[in-house]
């Protein structure tokens, strides 16, 4: 007999290119295809990845004695012209200030992230290439 699993993720269209979704009875999040009312697919999309790699840095810095004080990050990319137009290249741009915080452990922090932890980013197709630059105030 084949188990029936609960879905990760559920989404309702609320009208026009408008969708709403998250967790089966959970909070949801707006997504507009068109890009009025809410980012759209493309942009969530890397909403996910800033926010997937941005929790294993926060994650990481305590253990690396960091007291972060402000961290924010940034991503960029280009897609492909032609249909289905997918991310071609990732660059992040990362900006952090803690106490104890030097460019060796915001690197490891990264690097760590988009090797190992971060279950977005290491979803994407593996020949996207991925980079980042470090902005330490």
């Amino acid at each position: 007999m084949t188990e029936v699993k609960a879905p990760n993720a559920v989404m309702n269209w609320v009208g026009g290119m408008r969708f709403e979704g998250g967790l089966p009875g959970g909070p949801v999040t707006l997504i507009d295809a068109d890009a009025k009312e809410a980012p759209g697919p493309m942009v969530t999309l890397l909403l996910a990845l800033v926010s997937c790699a941005g929790a294993d840095v926060v994650s990481l810095m305590p253990k690396m004695q960091v007291e972060l004080e402000a961290f924010s990050m940034e991503v960029r990319g280009e897609r492909a012209p032609d249909h289905p137009r997918r991310w071609t290249t990732l660059h992040f741009t990362v900006h952090l200030k803690g106490k104890g915080l030097d460019e060796t452990k915001a690197r490891r922090a990264m690097d760590l992230s988009i090797q190992t932890y971060c279950s977005a980013i290491n979803s994407l197709n593996p020949d996207i290439p991925v980079s980042y630059d470090l902005v330490l105030g």
